[in-house]
C-alpha cells in the first residue's frame, strides 16, 4: 500500500529520506508523518510569535534552482497574518536589485525563516509567494503605522507547512531597544531610591 502524502514531503524528498535512513533519523520522522506531518495552518501560538518579530528571512530560487535569501525587517507586526494560511508584508524600497521579485516571476516556491534570539526559538515556513503591485488598499492595510519607510509593493505568502526547531545552538541575544528600556527602568529606580535616601537622611539629621 502506498504511503499517503504528508505535509513533510514538501521538504522530505526521496533523497532527503534516503539520507535520513542512512543517518538513522528516518524512523522518527516517519512517525511524525504518520501522525499527520507538520501543521499546514497558522495556529494562534504561531500568529502571536509572528506578530512579535522585527526581522525575518525570505528565501527564493530562480528557474534553475539558484537560491537567494533576503532579509526583511520592520516594527513588530510588519509581517501580518491575514488568515489561517496567508501572510503578507509591505516590500519597502531598497537597493533595487529585485532578485527576490525576479525569482518569484520564474518560481513562486518560497520559504520564510523566523528566529527570535531572545527566546531562542526558530520557525520554518514553506509556501508560495506572489508580488502584488499597484494595490493601494492592500498596501495601506499592510503598511506599519508611523514607520518611516517607502513602500514599493506587497508580498503575499501562502503557507504550505511549517515546523518549529529546537533551541539548540541558538545564541541568546537581547534587542538593543529592550536593553535600553531595561537600563532606563533601572536608572529611574536608582534615582527614586536615592531621593528616598536623601529624605531619610534629612529627617535623621
Amino acid at each position: 500500500m502506498d504511503t499517503p502524502p504528508s505535509s513533510c514531503d514538501i521538504a522530505f524528498t526521496p533523497s532527503v529520506k534516503a539520507v535520513q535512513e542512512r543517518k538513522g533519523s528516518r524512523r522518527a520522522y516517519a512517525h511524525v508523518e504518520a501522525e499527520g506531518g507538520w501543521p499546514t495552518r497558522i495556529t494562534p501560538d504561531l500568529a502571536e510569535f509572528i506578530a512579535a518579530q522585527t526581522s525575518v528571512f525570505l528565501a527564493t530560487a530562480n528557474s534553475v534552482g539558484q537560491p537567494y535569501i533576503q532579509h526583511r525587517g520592520g516594527p513588530p507586526g510588519f509581517l501580518r497574518v491575514l488568515d489561517e494560511t496567508t501572510l503578507g508584508f509591505v516590500d519597502f524600497v531598497g537597493n533595487r536589485q529585485f532578485i527576490t521579485l525576479g525569482n518569484l516571476v520564474e518560481n513562486d516556491q518560497a520559504h520564510l525563516f523566523l528566529i527570535d534570539y531572545t527566546t531562542r526559538r526558530r520557525i520554518k515556513i514553506w509556501g508560495r509567494a506572489r508580488v502584488i503591485e499597484n494595490d493601494d488598499a492592500l498596501m495601506a492595510a499592510l503598511m506599519p503605522r508611523d514607520y518611516r519607510a517607502r513602500p514599493s509593493q506587497a508580498i503575499l505568502f501562502t503557507v504550505s507547512a511549517w515546523d518549529a526547531n529546537c533551541p539548540q545552538h541558538i545564541p541568546q541575544k537581547i534587542d538593543a531597544a529592550d536593553v535600553a528600556a531595561a537600563l532606563a527602568e533601572r536608572d529611574a529606580r536608582i534615582a527614586a531610591l536615592e531621593a528616598e535616601l536623601s529624605v531619610l537622611r534629612g529627617a535623621a539629621s
